[in-house]
């Protein structure tokens, strides 16, 4: 669906490259995360990925056709939600969505469906000027689903929402990823890239650091060890035990016997860890 080769880009009178030989692919079905902090060159990725800067070096393709020559045709294929909703304000919901469903002349969706999928199906007819932030967000999220796109765009889709309707976000991409939509995600939100994300980019100073799965990445860069807490003499504690061989432990199963045992979890490591370790980076 997009493969990226050598990709390098470099604004008008910078000294250094934002974009430097970037590589990687994106299957169909799959939710591809762009992690890195403001500044890494996520948004200038995705810009290029949408049409929007031309003037970049190296190789983009969208559904096997390099993207310079695309036509206005590119814009039935893809849907894109920025972070910073850009609606039309003296319009209501299900004037916008209406509105920006004539612009397209392929299979579109139904307009009050999609107000539902984010509830705000009662709001349709109330002009967008009076909407809270988030209710902003959730309509400008939906409405790049309008016209049924193979591939859809998402900067922070959480951003400011309230964690209901998060997780309501995060269950439709999760949809619309069943339904084969290609979902590529530019975030600096570590928790949303690990619940959503098949594989994920690290991006730091315009270069990609890492890719692979948030599981395997755990997995590889987590601690071969298990937590347990428990109460002992009316007190809280804790200990480690290696997770190799931990069915042949003597200590650990006589604690799971004698112990009022409150937690057990392995020693993962979060994706926010593994940036850090990775990148020498924190995310800001």
């Amino acid at each position: 669906m997009i493969e990226v080769k050598d990709l390098m880009f470099k604004y008008p009178k910078a000294k250094e490259k934002t974009l430097k030989e970037l590589n990687f692919k994106i299957d169909k079905g799959e939710i591809f995360g762009f992690l890195g902090p403001s500044g890494a060159g996520k948004s200038t990725t995705q810009k290029i990925l949408i049409g929007i800067l031309k003037d970049y070096l190296g190789s983009v393709k969208i559904l096997g056709k390099e993207i310079i020559n695309w036509n206005t045709d590119f814009y039935e294929k893809i849907g894109v939600s920025f972070e910073l909703p850009n609606l039309y304000h003296k319009l209501t919901a299900l004037e916008n969505l209406d509105f920006v469903k004539s612009f397209y002349s392929g299979k579109k969706e139904d307009s009050k469906k999609l107000l539902e999928m984010v509830g705000l199906e009662k709001n349709a007819d109330v002009k967008v000027s009076k909407y809270s932030k988030g209710m902003k967000m959730r309509l400008n999220f939906v409405r790049a689903f309008i016209h049924n796109p193979d591939i859809v765009f998402f900067d922070e889709p959480t951003s400011g929402l309230d964690p209901l309707n998060a997780k309501n976000i995060k269950n439709i991409i999760m949809e619309k990823k069943h339904q084969g939509k290609t979902i590529f995600l530019t975030t600096h939100n570590m928790t949303v890239a690990d619940e959503l994300c098949d594989r994920v980019a690290f991006i730091v100073d315009g270069e990609i650091k890492l890719i692979d799965s948030p599981k395997k990445l755990k997995i590889e860069h987590g601690k071969r060890n298990i937590k347990v807490e428990y109460i002992d003499k009316n007190k809280f504690q804790e200990k480690d035990f290696a997770l190799k061989g931990i069915g042949y432990n003597d200590e650990y199963i006589k604690l799971l016997r004698e112990k009022e045992i409150k937690t057990i979890h392995t020693q993962e490591a979060t994706l926010e860890d593994i940036f850090v370790q990775t990148t020498g980076r924190k995310l800001l």
